[in-house]
């Protein structure tokens, strides 16, 4: 950015006593807040953990990998930021503590350092500071806002604090702001809202140099103003800039909450910005219009998901958010029962049937790893045989296209050889250019790629382009030597690589919906702007419901 251009401001939100607080939906909220009043915005998450990124973490550990156009595998957070802000984020906006160690390691290798003692101070702080700062002059924003990951206290996080402390010394003073996001506990014995946490969590991040310009205190019930005036009394924090977020029955209602609460007019006062007409659709008047369709609805979408990894939902966030999208977009709201695909099993479609006999389409999105790949695979093989409506992402593709194999190829041995290495009939496999590659992560086929779509297939209808361009995040393929099988049997490639060697979406012809993606379509999906894919299942779903509930008696063969 040149001198004669305003410098970005920062705003700083960091968590206390608790992980899992809201600081991501926080974040997210208060960027699309100052979207609406016409300023330009971008978000980064410095996560303290020393992995280089979640990628090679269990989803059991983080919740999903969220993966962006430029391939970088990051936080879930980026998620809510991106449907937020409706914004493609890049790998500048993830950074970690294991990503800055490497950085300072590399350079201090190659002499950079020119022999110095290498130091937390300056060293480490300097490098996030360069990243902060960055992040906001690449991208020419308003604002830059950055979440802390992790809670104030945690020795992994201090370096990432120190920066901020820094930060804050070198800006100007409105030039930055520091919000801290802490629970309110809800002590049931005596009913009371108990502040104490709160207070020794901003104690703890004072004693950091760091005194909050905002308190925002989650709760699960309402607190009196009271509770503010304690909370700005103890924590040294006006009581206009003490907030209460109360748990919303969608993450979706949090930026209305905290427009309410008076967080936008107090943070362009602080910093010393001024509102502008929001772009089109930018409206908090438009928010609010799309947030209310959510609720006032009738129609429900039974969708399951079947996945290895359900016992904890995030690892499937953007894949609940993008059905929420697509049903808004019909007017309609998503009840979605969860099930493991360990306790399923292809040999046992009755168990499967009745697994899947209180919905009306089913979702199997994406894993690594041998284990559930046979529950889903019966799963799929179920959809197909009795016409549900079925949407596979990634390894939901794969195991649909194992399931047909098995059906309708009489390759009953039909595998992946993720699952069986020495299966006599690899559907699904490494590519020869894969074999080779070693280390974790190198044979993954990572970011934005061209799909070409095929006329006159169900995908070229939802799409309406020539060309999608769709995330991924794999490492097994369709395996081009069995192509012409499947689709003389009616399984069509309907996407491939812009050079047609690699399929990207297979759909069966003769079935009401059944399409499997090998990307994540879930990740462009949009609260305003649903995904093609995840909109074309909605409808099929809808379909289903509302022929059965015409015919309730013998209408549907679900059961088997």
């Amino acid at each position: 950015m040149s001198s004669g251009e305003p410098s970005p401001k920062y705003i700083f939100i960091t968590g206390g006593v608790i992980s899992s607080v809201g600081k991501g939906i926080t974040t997210a909220s208060l960027g699309r807040l100052l979207q609406s009043r016409g300023l330009s915005v971008t978000v980064q998450k410095l996560d303290p953990y020393l992995n280089v990124d979640p990628g090679t973490m269990s989803p059991y550990q983080h919740g999903e990998v969220y993966v962006t156009d430029d391939g970088a595998e990051t936080d879930l957070d980026l998620g809510h930021y991106e449907r937020f802000l409706d914004q493609n984020l890049t790998a500048a906006s993830s950074v970690t503590m294991g990503q800055i160690s490497a950085d300072v390691i590399e350079r201090e290798r190659r002499g950079d350092y020119l022999g110095g003692t290498i130091q937390t101070v300056p060293h480490v702080t300097d490098l996030v500071k360069e990243r902060v700062r960055g992040l906001a002059q690449s991208a020419g924003v308003d604002v830059l806002i950055v979440e802390v990951g992790g809670t104030v206290g945690d020795i992994e996080g201090q370096a990432f604090l120190e920066a901020i402390r820094q930060m804050r010394y070198e800006e100007p003073r409105n030039g930055t702001l520091a919000i801290h996001v802490t629970p309110l506990f809800h002590l049931k014995a005596t009913n009371e809202l108990k502040t104490k946490p709160t207070q020794h969590s901003v104690r703890t991040l004072r004693s950091m140099g760091i005194q909050p310009d905002v308190i925002i205190s989650r709760t699960d019930i309402p607190a009196d103003h009271s509770i503010t005036e304690k909370l700005a009394l103890f924590c040294d924090v006006p009581a206009e800039a003490v907030m209460t977020l109360e748990t919303a029955s969608s993450i979706y209602q949090v930026p209305a909450i905290l427009e309410q609460a008076g967080l936008t007019e107090l943070t362009l006062e602080r910093l010393g910005l001024d509102a502008r007409p929001s772009q089109p659709g930018r409206s908090i008047d438009d928010w609010l219009e799309w947030t209310a369709a959510l609720s006032q609805t009738d129609r429900v979408c039974r969708v399951a998901i079947v996945g290895k990894y359900v016992e904890l939902r995030d690892a499937y966030l953007s894949v609940k958010e993008a059905l929420i999208h697509a049903a808004a977009q019909r007017g309609a709201s998503v009840d979605i029962t969860w099930i493991q695909s360990d306790d399923l099993d292809d040999a046992d479609q009755p168990e499967i049937a009745a697994a899947l006999a209180e919905v009306d389409g089913v979702i199997v999105p994406g894993g690594f790893g041998e284990r559930g790949i046979e529950g889903e695979v019966g799963v799929a093989r179920f959809a197909l045989e009795q016409d549900i409506p079925y949407l596979g992402l990634c390894r939901g593709m794969q195991n649909m296209v194992i399931a047909f194999a098995r059906e309708r190829l009489d390759l009953p041995d039909a595998n992946t050889t993720e699952a069986d290495e020495h299966t006599d009939a690899p559907v699904i496999a490494l590519l020869d250019e894969q074999r080779e590659l070693s280390q974790m992560g190198g044979t993954m086929r990572l970011g934005r790629y061209p799909c070409q779509l095929l006329p006159e297939t169900r995908a070229w209808d939802l799409y309406q382009s020539e060309f999608a361009y769709e995330r991924h995040r794999h490492r097994w393929e369709f395996n081009p030597r069995y192509r012409e099988r499947f689709e003389h049997a009616g399984l069509l490639a309907s996407g491939t690589s812009r050079d047609g060697q690699l399929v990207e979406i297979a759909e069966v012809c003769d079935h009401p919906f059944m399409l499997g993606s090998q990307f994540h379509p879930e990740l462009k999906s949009r609260p305003e702007r649903s995904h093609p894919l995840f909109l074309g299942f909605i409808d099929s779903v809808l379909a289903e419901s509302e022929t059965a509930l015409r015919h309730p008696v013998g209408a549907t063969n679900h059961t088997g």
